[in-house]
């Protein structure tokens, strides 16, 4: 291990080596007794509405941006109010956020609000697009400015450079190849939902918004908005996705190695050994001092260090499986059970004088009993995963021009001999789905389930089936590669009918959630301002006992 790391590879250290700024200025505080039961709500409120661990912090964001401006806020009147709900729900810590933060974010807020002005004056989008998109930019951008992770962009910059040579699209341009791995990248390694990925993509066509810039920006806002829109509907998006999520893995363990050996990584590199007793800063990665005591043994090389890390990150895999699934259950019975059950039960009622609780405990029970079951299944990567991972750190480090794998080939127009095969494959898997819905639905005539409780069944099976299969793709998240089975054909051929369908409906729901809106503006705007009227009496009778003292 005599080689020295490449540029790109010494850039990237650079950046781990770099200490956070550290800003000595007056920090938030809010009382621990209100963000108590904020945060309990705000547990309460995002499991229900499923969504990536990443987007979270994004997705309470937007809620609030929407609830305060659809009130007529702007950048004054929101900025302040915005942050304390954030700190006072724990998504950052108290005094954590610098008070002359708030200015940015009232500058980003107007800024945002001018723009979507301008694209509704001058009729470049329909009002519901344009706050679409305004709420998306804006979310993503408060996130970045609030929360800023350079070692994780620096990380996503490396692994664009490693991957980006290895894709062609013969019959494209180098810049939409450009966009799509971008895209993937993002998509795979970050886990960026739409609203992050249309701000990423939005960032590099003009740049972060100031207002320098944002006559400009709004002048040729539409070219953006039609060549983001395209290159997120990008025809074969999915085949880059899949071959860069493939890579992903190592790309994670790199991350954790060079969070734990921060400043050190070119001696422990150099030398094949290292001491962990002197890690980073508290809290660089996640469980930072578990993993710590893992590595606390006598020195060990290089090859021994990525081992115990992908070993620890293969051991918290069944604790994230265990919090998705507890989330799905919680997810489904409180959105998606409520409404399905009070459906089925109103019928029953109309038709046959009662509810049919046997069909309705079995809809119920349903969710769980299916999410224990696939996790039973799970498996987690062995040695030789850990290996390849290895060898591909080593490259990756080392190597000017590494190569990750076979490279991929792609055309945008698929070729007419292969169109001809897709449609016969496409007429099958219609028959496939039909099939496989038609086989569940004469089961349950078997089973005396009339059309609404068959209709429910099939719908939690499918949200489940989808949901499920998240679940399994969530924990192969460090595994390079793919590892098929004899199987994985039939299972493939049973289940991804319910997936898609699932997927749709999932999706779908969430958007004409009607709980969730009376939840967040007909329940939430009142219980956040008792939160503020009581933080405000409470500082009352903080300044009053100060002044007895």
């Amino acid at each position: 291990m005599d080689k020295p790391l490449s540029k790109l590879a010494e850039y990237l250290v650079s950046v781990f080596e770099k200490d956070e700024p550290f800003i000595q200025d007056k920090k938030i505080s809010v009382n621990p007794f209100i963000s108590k039961f904020a945060s309990w709500y705000e547990k309460v409120r995002n499991a229900m509405d499923y969504r990536e661990e990443e987007v979270i912090l994004r997705a309470a964001i937007e809620r609030i941006l929407k609830r305060r401006v659809l009130l007529g806020g702007t950048g004054k009147t929101v900025a302040e109010p915005l942050v304390r709900e954030l700190v006072w729900a724990r998504y950052f810590p108290d005094e954590s956020l610098s008070e002359s933060i708030l200015s940015e974010i009232e500058t980003e807020i107007d800024l945002y609000l001018r723009l979507r002005e301008v694209i509704l004056n001058k009729a470049m989008l329909p009002e519901k697009k344009a706050n679409e998109w305004m709420y998306h930019l804006l979310s993503s951008s408060m996130e970045n400015t609030l929360h800023p992770n350079f070692k994780k962009e620096a990380m996503i910059n490396f692994m664009f450079q490693i991957i980006n040579q290895s894709i062609v699209i013969e019959d494209d341009t180098s810049q939409t190849r450009d966009a799509q791995v971008f895209i993937a990248i993002r998509k795979s390694f970050a886990k960026d939902d739409l609203a992050f990925l249309r701000y990423h993509l939005f960032k590099q066509f003009y740049g972060k918004i100031s207002p320098e810039n944002i006559d400009e920006v709004s002048k040729d806002f539409l070219r953006g908005y039609k060549e983001i829109e395209y290159q997120l509907s990008y025809p074969r998006k999915d085949r880059i996705l899949n071959y860069i999520r493939r890579r992903t893995a190592l790309f994670f363990i790199l991350e954790d190695l060079l969070h734990m050996q921060k400043g050190k990584i070119r001696e422990l590199y150099k030398s094949s050994t290292f001491s962990p007793r002197n890690t980073g800063p508290e809290g660089e990665i996640s469980s930072a001092r578990n993993l710590e005591k893992v590595l606390d043994k006598e020195e060990k090389n290089f090859k021994k260090i990525v081992y115990e890390i992908c070993s620890y990150r293969y051991r918290g895999i069944a604790s994230k499986v265990k919090r998705a699934i507890i989330r799905s259950v919680i997810f489904i019975i409180l959105t998606k059970a409520f409404f399905a059950l009070a459906i089925e039960g109103t019928f029953e009622r109309l038709i046959y004088g009662q509810v049919l609780w046997s069909s309705i405990l079995l809809n119920t029970g349903m969710s769980p009993v299916i999410m224990m079951l696939a996790s039973a299944f799970i498996r987690t990567p062995g040695r030789d995963n850990s290996e390849r991972i290895y060898n591909a750190i080593n490259g990756v480090l080392t190597e000017e021009d590494p190569r990750l794998g076979a490279p991929l080939q792609i055309k945008k127009a698929a070729d007419k001999n292969k169109s001809f095969m897709n449609t016969i494959f496409t007429l099958l898997w219609i028959v496939t789905f039909f099939l496989m819905f038609g086989v569940m639905s004469y089961i349950l005539t078997r089973l005396n389930f009339n059309i609404v409780s068959q209709a429910v069944f099939i719908f939690f099976l499918a949200v489940v089936s989808f949901l499920t299969y998240r679940i399994n793709q969530s924990s192969k998240i460090y595994t390079l590669g793919v590892k098929k089975t004899p199987t994985t054909p039939i299972v493939d051929f049973l289940f991804m009918p319910f997936v898609q369908v699932g997927r749709k409906l999932t999706e779908g729901v969430r958007q004409i959630n009607i709980l969730l809106f009376i939840l967040d503006f007909a329940i939430e705007t009142p219980f956040k301002g008792l939160f503020g009227f009581f933080e405000q009496w409470f500082l009352f009778l903080q300044v009053k006992r100060e002044q007895m003292e």
